[in-house]
């Protein structure tokens, strides 16, 4: 009897979820891609829960990256044996033929068993705290930039001439709300700098929990260590990345960080004499990788600003770069890559940075 019951939990089952705001259907199949259930049910943790565990098998589950997938991730992971959050963007499967909720989770299942869906990482739940205060920080940052720029707009559009920051001060707004003569005008601007205020207000304080919930993490000690990465920065790679092994190698990190370049290549081999040898036409490259973490790029690209303009083995890489003859544009590129290899690297082997021993790596 016992023996019985390891073969049926050994057996395989593969489940489908399309979520939505009130609704999840969920489509079993088996190792054959036979119909085992399909069920809707309310999205709801204790009730998709209790489907799992009534569920009998080594259960795989995936669903898509969405508004509710990093909460169901933490609740459904304890009741399987494997979850994938899969990228929609990948799932070119589901944008054929009909459409409907069983459908898509029917397809996400028959994905899943075939092994052809793309994972989006979800960390650990220790890096929870460090995620949320770095998304609020980002969002202070891009708020205060959004109301900035509304600002300038309003005066750009009435050719007024805006430049610099003297605009938002608050020393020197009188004499620009005098240059709005519009009623309308001058109270949309007044309360522009009142949501300006409070955003900048908020900002210290988001930066402070922020840096001090990355002190408690052993990596933020090596990354500050690298050129061009000040505290803010390392805060939020942490928040980013939280571990360097989710990336295979160093050209991984920089495909998702932005900085890496998208190559295609077609008829690679050619017969030459009755044998096959290398085309010459070579691999084509296509720019840099759309698909990346935005702010991953902008946090590569600011540190490789900072770096190139301080004394320091990358600022030497770079002048080397310009001696060679590239453009001032591929050459802060060239330090952006160094940089995330240096994360990459420092951080899976736990070093600190040796400015000797990269000038050594570079000359070599």
């Amino acid at each position: 009897m016992t023996h019985v019951k390891d073969i049926a939990n050994r057996v395989v089952r593969y489940i489908g979820m399309d979520v939505h705001k009130d609704s999840t259907t969920a489509v079993v199949l088996d190792a054959q891609a036979s119909l085992v259930m399909q069920v809707t049910l309310r999205t709801e943790g204790s009730v998709l829960v209790d489907f799992l565990r009534g569920l009998r098998g080594a259960l795989h589950l995936t669903l898509e990256e969405g508004t509710y997938s990093a909460w169901l991730y933490a609740v459904l992971s304890p009741c399987v044996e494997k979850l994938i959050v899969c990228n929609p963007r990948h799932n070119a499967l589901l944008k054929q033929g009909n459409k409907s909720d069983r459908i898509d989770a029917r397809k996400l299942a028959e994905l899943l068993r075939l092994g052809s869906l793309t994972a989006v990482y979800h960390g650990s739940p220790a890096m929870r705290t460090l995620k949320e205060l770095a998304a609020s920080y980002a969002t202070l940052v891009s708020d205060g930039t959004r109301v900035m720029n509304r600002l300038k707009s309003m005066y750009r559009s009435r050719g007024i001439r805006c430049g610099g920051t003297q605009v938002y001060s608050p020393r020197h707004r009188a004499q620009w709300w005098e240059q709005l003569v519009e009623p309308g005008a001058r109270q949309r601007a007044k309360l522009l700098y009142q949501e300006l205020d409070l955003l900048l207000e908020l900002r210290p304080q988001a930066r402070r929990a922020l840096l001090a919930e990355s002190r408690k993490h052993p990596a933020q000690k090596i990354l500050r260590t690298i050129p061009g990465l000040g505290p803010v920065r390392v805060a939020l790679l942490l928040a980013l990345l939280q571990t360097p092994h989710r990336f295979r190698n160093k050209r991984k990190l920089w495909g998702y960080g932005g900085v890496g370049l998208l190559t295609r290549g077609s008829s690679q081999y050619r017969l030459q004499q009755g044998e096959l040898v290398v085309s010459p036409k070579g691999v084509r490259v296509r720019g840099l990788n759309p698909a990346h973490n935005s702010q991953l790029k902008d946090i590569f690209k600011g540190a490789a600003l900072a770096a190139c303009q301080r004394p320091g083995p990358l600022r030497e890489a770079y002048d080397r770069c310009l001696r060679e003859g590239m453009d001032e544009h591929l050459a802060r590129l060239t330090i952006a890559r160094k940089i995330a290899t240096l994360v990459f690297t420092l951080w899976k082997r736990g070093e600190r940075f040796d400015a000797q021993r990269l000038r050594r790596e570079q000359a070599a």
